[in-house]
């Protein structure tokens, strides 16, 4: 009788110590961890090769770097301190419920993930729409930062990868956005995509100029990364299976404030 062992991680991003309910396997990563004091119990992702210098333009990539090079595991999930897959299969951040509400909501626990990995190779947050309604991917990118780091992005991957042009127009003409950078997975895919996309970025950034951003817009390859996901992910879409799942925000709500408003 053969045995195999497979190991797992869902990583959480963290840019500091918080306090909230982890499942087994759930483990801290903090990000930025170059400029930080370390955290008893939480790894860091200023050791061994690592770009933790960055965090403040490449935001959680900095945790999926360190991750694409130094973990073992064959499945290996991304989640944020803040936010985490739930059951809820209706819609990005599900319904409002009372549960919610009153902070009770768990991370969902590996072993529900993994049930889905039996059935597919992904899982991926439910794709924002509401938001893109009135004003496609690109639209919106547009009123929110300088489109020419879009339009620079473009030419890059025309440069590095031209097979994924179409995917890049469609995703970018869409009106439905995979966000969050968050992801449940086998570490092959995971590191297929990240060695795609980090050779991207860093084209993108010897080709932009953000040294008068402010904070929010220096957060620049954090949101191109979003994109990217969703064009590598349309370009395989034959080839993958997805499985979304809504996500919860611990922060999202003041719970008194709503607990009151709703539930009185």
């Amino acid at each position: 009788m053969i045995i195999v062992v497979i190991f797992l991680t869902m990583y959480v991003i963290t840019h500091k110590k918080f306090n909230y309910y982890l499942p087994k396997h759930y483990v801290p990563l903090l990000v930025g961890a170059v400029n930080k004091d370390k955290i008893d119990g939480y790894l860091s992702d200023d050791e061994g090769d690592n770009i933790s210098s960055k965090n403040k333009n490449y935001c959680e990539l900095t945790g999926l770097y360190w991750i694409w090079k130094h973990s073992n595991e064959s499945i290996v999930g991304l989640s944020h301190y803040r936010r985490y897959f739930s059951g809820n299969p209706l819609g990005f951040f599900g319904e409002i419920t009372e549960t919610m509400v009153l902070g009770k909501l768990k991370p969902l626990s590996v072993s529900k993930l993994n049930k889905f990995l039996e059935n597919c190779d992904w899982v991926l947050p439910t794709p924002e729409k509401n938001y893109f309604k009135k004003r496609s991917v690109r639209q919106q990118f547009q009123a929110s930062h300088d489109i020419k780091d879009l339009e620079t992005t473009r030419r890059v991957l025309g440069e590095l990868y031209p097979e994924y042009l179409p995917e890049f127009d469609e995703v970018m003409n869409g009106h439905q956005l995979v966000i969050c950078n968050m992801f449940y997975t086998h570490k092959k895919y995971m590191d297929e995509y990240s060695s795609w996309l980090f050779s991207i970025l860093f084209e993108i950034e010897k080709n932009v100029d953000i040294s008068n951003y402010d904070d929010y817009q220096s957060r620049l390859y954090g949101f191109l990364s979003e994109r990217l996901f969703n064009v590598w992910i349309t370009h395989h879409k034959e080839r993958f299976r997805i499985k979304h799942l809504s996500i919860f925000n611990t922060a999202k709500m003041n719970r008194d404030f709503i607990k009151n408003k709703i539930f009185k």
